[in-house]
């Protein structure tokens, strides 16, 4: 049964994301103008304040690491320790430096060479880390597509669509299309894991392009739509109204947060609380994950790491998930919230349900707290 954490051949069906944008770059225009060029500046853009990874300085050129990588996976062993040293301390940027230098050295994509020498959970970690995060992104997506069984299936589609930037998402969709032959909001549309009307909250996410000009927010439009969802959400009952489902697909995040500030203010409690009140309803449920994503994305990490180690059993691919998707964005809020809500640390928890070079590789994203 093909897992997402260990299937090359999907994998291999995604491209560099430099070919990905080089193939649409006629068929899906710009949302604004230079956004090529402001898409190569946040290429090279350095690890942000809130990240959990450290970076060497200076940073070995990309065909030393290549080599050290090589000499890592050659002979009888695999030295897994390398691997984390130099992999796990550098950027995506770097790491899609590192891939390319050593396909170029060795004619073989580094990704297959991971795929070949590691095993179990820290294969899986080790390569999801290693692919760009787009291609990662539209990979994770196309996974949830295909699996039965709660809703946090759907968990993925709104960390898609809702907790990275607007390029972000547009370049998951590039992503999508050019390693599945469909497109992200077709697939959704036609996913028959959902029904309405959650399934047209998800098309409307993951097709959205959002403002992301600046923090210029409408204050007569904020308290209006906020009173919009709250006549949807606790007068009508109806978390997913067509006003909320506009509202929460198409404002900005500036503006979102505003609305929700108008809301707590004339109501008296913030718009999350009202949807946490109603978490035995899918469609609350379902809401509130996407309005976290889009105004505090470190609740919901935090939540998604802790869903994944309480309980009977680990569930690796929702640790692995959280812990890859946020280690070089927001890891640091995310283990803030964590130790907040759940009196506990991500590291702390990390060591006491997981073991080995996967464990080792966890805590090197996460960072010291």
């Amino acid at each position: 049964m093909c897992c997402w954490c260990c299937c090359l051949e999907c994998i291999h069906n995604i491209p560099p994301i430099s070919l990905i944008f080089h193939h649409f770059s006629d068929s899906l225009p710009s949302s604004a103008p230079g956004r090529e060029e402001e898409e190569e500046e946040e290429e090279e853009a350095p690890v942000t304040s809130m990240a959990s990874i450290s970076v060497p300085d200076p940073v070995p050129a990309p065909t030393e690491d290549a080599e050290n990588i090589r000499k890592a996976v050659e002979g009888w062993g695999t030295d897994e320790k390398a691997l984390i040293e130099i992999l796990g301390h550098r950027t995506a940027a770097q790491r899609a430096e590192i891939a390319v230098a050593y396909e170029g050295l060795y004619d073989q994509p580094l990704i297959g060479r991971l795929q070949d020498e590691l095993s179990s959970h820290f294969r899986g970690a080790m390569m999801l880390w290693t692919m760009d995060p787009a291609a990662r992104d539209a990979k994770l997506a196309y996974k949830a597509l295909r699996k039965k069984g709660g809703d946090r299936h759907a968990w993925v589609l709104i960390e898609v669509a809702c907790a990275s930037s607007p390029d972000h998402l547009v370049a998951v969709r590039k992503a999508y299309c050019s390693a599945y032959e469909s497109s992200l909001e077709e697939d959704v549309a036609a996913c028959s894991l959902y029904k309405d009307p959650l399934k047209q909250f998800l098309v409307r996410l993951v097709s959205s392009y959002r403002y992301a000009g600046g923090e210029h927010v409408d204050d007569e439009l904020a308290r209006a739509e906020a009173a919009e969802l709250h006549g949807a959400v606790v007068a009508q009952k109806q978390p997913l109204h067509g006003d909320v489902v506009r509202v929460i697909s198409s404002r900005s995040k500036p503006q979102l947060k505003a609305t929700f500030q108008h809301y707590k203010q004339h109501h008296g409690k913030s718009f999350d609380e009202v949807l946490e009140g109603n978490r035995n309803d899918q469609l609350s449920a379902m809401l509130k994950t996407a309005v976290w994503c889009l105004t505090t994305p470190e609740k919901h990490f935090a939540e998604v790491i802790r869903n994944s180690i309480v309980g009977l059993g680990t569930d690796e691919e929702s640790l692995t998930r959280g812990i890859v998707s946020r280690a070089e964005i927001d890891m640091k809020k995310v283990k803030e919230e964590y130790k907040a809500r759940f009196k506990t640390t991500v590291t702390n928890d990390i060591i006491g349900d997981t073991s080995g070079y996967y464990k080792d590789i966890l805590l090197t994203l996460v960072g010291p707290e």
